[in-house]
């Protein structure tokens, strides 16, 4: 089993509901984030990468048959080269709704996570996040509205001018099966786009969030 599909989305553009209408698809098992927070042996593969180690990505994503999502989509580049065959796809949505997401999930949940979550596992996946997302993607200033909006900009012309069309989707997951279907040359099944990971419902599993 090899990657069939690549997420170079950022976090809260809709890698949720990514995940689960690629495996609705068939393009299942997907790698997440929250397949990291739950296996210590992922979280540990994942800090070995952050903390500079060259990984196998073969290895590292044996298994699934597609990614999304941090802390995957942070090495996108390198994806795309070492399997070549894979569609990508450039999960997008609103920068204004984007960063208001992110701000009142992704971003507390990695700075005070890593201290206040009660789980260990959920610890070091706040870290891990921290590092990759936080410290290596945006400098550390996540909380600056104006250099995180400019990354998250940048980041989609480097993808849109590195991968070729023909390989890539740009996609809002409100433009339902359509789109996707069409890059992966398959059906449209006949029930809804799936949706869901609200800022309420991410927040409603991190209760050490409430005074944050």
């Amino acid at each position: 089993m090899t990657l069939e599909v690549i997420g170079a989305g950022f976090g809260r553009t809709g890698t949720h509901s990514l995940k689960n209408a690629l495996e609705i698809l068939g393009f299942g098992p997907t790698h997440h984030m929250y397949e990291v927070r739950k296996s210590q042996e992922q979280i540990a593969t994942w800090t070995a990468i952050a903390n500079g180690e060259v990984p196998n990505w073969d290895e590292v994503f044996v298994g699934y048959r597609s990614q999304v999502d941090w802390p995957g989509s942070r090495y996108w580049k390198d994806l795309v080269a070492g399997f070549p065959k894979a569609k990508v796809v450039l999960t997008t949505r609103d920068p204004e709704e984007w960063y208001r997401s992110i701000i009142n999930t992704i971003l507390p949940s990695s700075t005070t996570g890593r201290l206040r979550d009660p789980d260990p596992l959920g610890r070091a996946g706040s870290e891990l996040i921290y590092q990759i997302a936080l410290v290596e993607i945006f400098d550390g200033r996540l909380a600056d509205k104006d250099h995180a909006l400019k990354t998250y900009y940048r980041h989609h012309r480097e993808v849109v001018q590195t991968v070729s069309p023909d390989r890539l989707l740009v996609f809002d997951v409100r433009d339902g099966w359509a789109p996707l279907c069409d890059l992966l040359g398959v059906t449209a099944p006949n029930i809804p786009f799936p949706s869901g990971n609200t800022i309420a419902e991410f927040r409603a599993r991190k209760p050490y969030l409430d005074d944050v």
